[in-house]
């Protein structure tokens, strides 16, 4: 059995078995990739250059948009590429590079999803106290924060599943590098103390969950207390957007982790897979520009302004 030492390379799982199967998933993970950070982009750009955007909520949007642009960036690019070139290699280093940068953009994700939720709560909840409380200050350390423990959790269990000795061959089965497939070749009783963060970490979520849960009880009553029914209007049509990503984020996260060992299998455990790697990041910017107009003449604005310079360029090269 080669232990820890011995292995400079994992293999991760073929997406498909024939070569056309292999080609029609590079060309599908493509165009997903490509939405992704189309969608990211656009929304990351219009916050970015449209001074009316700049309020704590679209500042802490551009910074959802940045960690799903590195999330899905983390993941597919390797698996396009093994697609493409038929090979399921990846280096030990890459493995540990992936398992930290797809943690860290998750973990951050999740701690931002729940800063989010506490600014709607005040925006809707305090809203005379919104200045003070949710200023400029207050969300970069707030946004700071987030970023902080993506990257503490991260380096965390990073370090932990890698110091481990694996006993039980270099096959990964999952198209990235994951903690949970990594863990099934440590030796065994070896990976308690893996298990040990990752009860930590289910603690940390679960008091998460339970904040944003607290969050939109309160912002609920608040709403259907509203006497105006354009105000009760507006406040949903910012409040469902971020609800809907959070959904989003921990259903397909929840039943890809939490789900019995009896109902774990091959292909389940890839579906799942990419529906929590993938999906969020894709779906994420068409949730939030579906009922937010200021985004959408926002990004309309963009697309104008782009396509009159490409038009005005074409006239000064024509002359």
């Amino acid at each position: 059995m080669p232990n820890s030492s011995s292995i400079s390379e994992f293999l991760l799982l073929a997406l498909a078995d024939t070569r056309q199967l292999q080609l029609l998933h590079f060309w599908l993970l493509l165009g997903i990739y490509l939405a992704a950070l189309l969608g990211n982009g656009l929304i990351s750009t219009a916050v970015a250059c449209d001074h009316r955007l700049h309020t704590p909520m679209y500042f802490f949007l551009l910074n959802l948009a940045l960690l799903d642009l590195g999330c899905i960036s983390t993941t597919l690019p390797k698996a396009m590429a093994n697609a493409l070139w038929h090979t399921r290699h990846i280096s030990y280093a890459g493995c540990a590079a992936q398992v930290f940068f797809f943690l860290f953009f998750i973990s951050a994700e999740y701690s931002l999803l729940t800063v989010m939720s506490y600014d709607r709560y005040v925006a809707i909840c305090k809203p005379l106290h919104y200045g003070a409380l949710v200023g400029s200050r207050a969300c970069a350390i707030m946004a700071a924060a987030a970023w902080g423990t993506g990257v503490l959790n991260s380096l965390l269990h990073t370090a932990s599943t890698f110091s481990l000795p694996l006993c039980q061959g270099n096959a990964v089965d999952q198209f990235f590098c994951e903690i949970p497939q990594i863990l099934k070749l440590s030796c065994s009783d070896s990976f308690l103390r893996e298990i040990w963060l990752l009860g930590v970490s289910a603690s940390l979520s679960s008091g998460c969950f339970a904040f944003i849960l607290f969050s939109y009880v309160q912002i609920f009553r608040a709403v259907l207390r509203m006497p105006s029914e354009q105000g009760r209007h507006k406040a949903f049509s910012t409040c469902l957007p971020h609800l809907a990503v959070v959904s989003l984020f921990l259903i397909t996260a929840s039943v890809a982790n939490l789900r019995p060992p009896s109902l774990s299998f091959q292909t389940l455990d890839l579906t799942m897979a990419v529906l929590y790697s993938v999906e969020p990041s894709t779906l994420n910017p068409l949730i939030y520009s579906m009922r937010n107009q200021e985004l959408k003449d926002a990004v309309g604005k963009m697309i104008a302004w782009a396509h009159f310079s490409r038009d005005k360029l074409l006239i000064c090269l024509c002359k």
